[in-house]
């Protein structure tokens, strides 16, 4: 059975701050974000759709090894598994692509994996990069940053 979560485990930590974006620079335009359905069959977006266009390069967010490449349901798609990630490890989907690399093959943060093809997922050209760790559908953003801006009070007199 699938399930959803939108925290990931300590392992993570390790990638926060080093991963990069599977497109871009410049960073890519997030044409729909991750909506993780209230359960495991019901609609919802289980990863990032970013504007990118058929032949836009595809580059590995951090290190890891291609555990799959090849056709899904008519549209090409890459895994990468994730290295150091805990068990089971973290694996990042990418799709619609046309795969460069076999399964096998170990690749560093920023090495090419893939270029976008065409597809029809999105309303304009994209690539859809999913998150998963297990059966678990996580946020791909998670990869990036270490979560949301926190604020903290700012004391400039004391309290009465």
């Amino acid at each position: 059975m699938t399930t959803l979560l939108t925290s990931l485990s300590v392992p993570l930590t390790l990638l926060l701050g080093t991963a990069v974006w599977p497109v871009g620079p410049p960073r890519p335009e997030i044409l729909r974000g991750w909506q993780p359905p209230p359960g495991p069959y019901a609609a919802g977006h289980r990863g990032l759709d970013l504007a990118a266009p058929p032949g836009t390069p595809v580059r590995a967010p951090a290190a890891g090894t291609v555990t799959f490449a090849g056709p899904v349901a008519g549209r090409g798609v890459l895994v990468l598994t994730l290295t150091g990630t805990g068990l089971p490890p973290l694996r990042t989907t990418y799709s619609p692509v046309d795969p460069l690399l076999r399964p096998g093959t170990p690749v560093r943060p920023g090495d090419l994996l893939a270029h976008v093809a065409p597809g029809d997922h999105c309303t304009r050209p994209c690539l859809h990069w999913g998150l998963l760790r297990g059966d678990t559908y996580l946020d791909p953003l998670r990869l990036l940053t270490a979560g949301g801006s926190r604020l903290l009070p700012v004391w400039d007199r004391p309290r009465t």
